[in-house]
């Protein structure tokens, strides 16, 4: 059995290559970046599962989740998309105004993957819940960005039949069956190498 589980955990960690953070920080912004950083969306409070899926094989690999309570972040386990201009600590990225939360899914979106949208409306109280969770879990090892994601949900009221998984996709299959949730892909033809995108984006933040 545990050889089993030794040869599952590789196997997830071969496919989820998503979710690793390269040359990362584990400590990122400070307290008085991240408060000076601070959005809060006008829009209800809401949670928005991003997947990230291959187009040739349809494996899933990123997931994230952006949370819309009394500051609108992005709960981005173990993400590989860090910019100088987007404070982020602890796999949290604060000041996710609309722009960058447009920014953040056209990235993804390129060539080789597309991005399934899926929102659903929540009370004030839980995406308040969502938001102090992912705050609290702290840095997310490599090829974990699901399993982490899905455990956060858990503990949400109305989430409580989200299951463990390891895979995007089926992470993805669970959150849409909720009743209420809304879902749309998203596809675009930029090249693959996201930092092309990021170099874009940061040279127009500083140009503002």
């Amino acid at each position: 059995m545990f050889l089993r589980g030794v040869i599952a955990a590789a196997a997830c960690a071969a496919i989820l290559q998503g979710c690793t953070t390269p040359g990362a920080s584990r400590d990122g912004a400070s307290a008085q970046e991240i408060a000076a950083a601070a959005y809060r969306h006008p829009g209800p409070p809401r949670l928005t599962l991003f997947t990230m899926v291959n187009n040739r094989s349809g494996s899933g690999a990123h997931t994230s989740l952006m949370i819309n309570g009394s500051q609108r972040v992005i709960f981005d386990p173990a993400g590989s998309l860090r910019l100088r201009s987007i404070p982020e600590r602890h796999d949290v990225l604060y000041g996710v105004t609309p722009v960058v939360a447009d920014f953040y899914a056209r990235a993804h979106a390129r060539e080789t993957y597309h991005v399934v949208i899926q929102e659903i409306e929540v009370s004030a109280a839980v995406a308040e819940r969502a938001l102090k969770l992912a705050q609290a879990n702290g840095p997310v090892a490599q090829a974990q960005c699901a399993v982490s994601t899905a455990g956060l949900l858990k503990q949400l009221p109305g989430f409580e039949a989200i299951d463990p998984t390891w895979f995007p996709t089926k992470l993805a299959d669970q959150f849409g069956a909720l009743p209420g949730v809304t879902t749309e892909r998203l596809y675009e033809n930029d090249d693959d190498d996201k930092r092309l995108a990021v170099r874009e984006f940061e040279r127009r933040r500083q140009a503002e």
